[in-house]
């Protein structure tokens, strides 16, 4: 018997295809809004999270703030944030962001936050403050709140219906197969009844997005649009998971173009009123469109 051993077969990381390259971002508005960020040091998650979309999006006049600090009560196997014990509430934040806002002159802004679960309104007090903030200095600027599922405690999503921003967002980000392990604390049904209890207490326009390309299956994904109509969402977004950091889930599979269209037309045919479909789509893309 050969005492010859097999070298192992080393293998390299699955390369990112054509389709996801991203051009830099250019142009005077943004080099305005960059310089405008560096000077004042103005949070957004455009730059924090390094969006393929900011230059296109800035250009338009919308940007993204997260409020409730850097630190999330959950621990999501797909979300770059870090996970811990958040720092105390900034009561001042809401009159923060809006000067942000009005500093940046930003038309359509998206505000998101961390889960907070660690606080009994679970950050809901600073929500609604913070758009009353930005409606008293930005009069004409309309909003969306991306906003965690606050348990589904309807007292708590009270506070955003009673402050009316022009849209609610609330992220599936995943098929309910995958949700316990993508999400974790989070549950399918419960985002789907957040959704349902904004629409039915009058929200006029209702959001949602969800990642491709952490191993679900086409009638999964087809499944999960059906849902979303069924509970009233109006506008949808879909684009390519991208693994943060090697601690983070795998990408199981790059989604093709094509395939990104077939759900673009699927989720047209079943309704939603604006349909975002593409790899490098993330939640905030063209949500100034999204108000009509």
């Amino acid at each position: 018997m050969s005492t010859d051993t097999i070298a192992p077969i080393k293998t390299k990381p699955q390369a990112k295809p054509k389709w996801l390259r991203v051009k830099l971002p250019t142009g005077k508005k943004y080099t305005e809004l960059r310089n405008l960020v560096d000077k004042y040091d103005l949070h957004t998650i455009c730059t924090s999270g390094s969006c393929p979309n900011m230059g296109e999006c800035w250009s338009e006049g919308t940007a993204t703030f997260m409020i409730l600090g850097n630190v999330c009560t959950r621990s999501c196997g797909f979300c770059g944030v870090k996970t811990g014990r958040p720092d105390t509430v900034e009561w001042d934040e809401p009159e923060k962001v809006a000067r942000s806002i009005k500093l940046m002159k930003i038309k359509h802004a998206v505000v998101t936050s961390v889960d907070r679960d660690d606080l009994k309104d679970m950050g809901s007090i600073i929500w609604a403050e913070t758009v009353k903030a930005i409606r008293r200095m930005n009069p004409e600027t309309t909003l969306e709140t991306l906003i965690p599922d606050f348990q589904g405690n309807e007292r708590n999503l009270d506070r955003i219906i009673e402050v009316m921003p022009e849209v609610v967002s609330h992220n599936m980000e995943t098929v309910k197969r995958l949700t316990r392990e993508v999400r974790i604390q989070a549950k399918y049904e419960r985002s789907l009844e957040v959704l349902r209890y904004l629409k039915d207490q009058g929200i006029n326009r209702t959001k949602s997005g969800i990642m491709l390309g952490l191993g679900e299956q086409e009638e999964e994904v087809i499944q999960t649009l059906h849902d979303l109509r069924d509970v009233g969402v109006d506008v949808v977004t879909i684009g390519q998971y991208l693994q943060p950091s090697k601690k983070h889930l795998p990408v199981k599979q790059f989604i093709t173009p094509d395939q990104f269209k077939k759900y673009e037309a699927i989720g047209l045919d079943l309704g939603f009123r604006h349909v975002e479909s593409s790899a490098l789509v993330r939640s905030s893309y063209k949500a100034q469109k999204h108000i009509n």
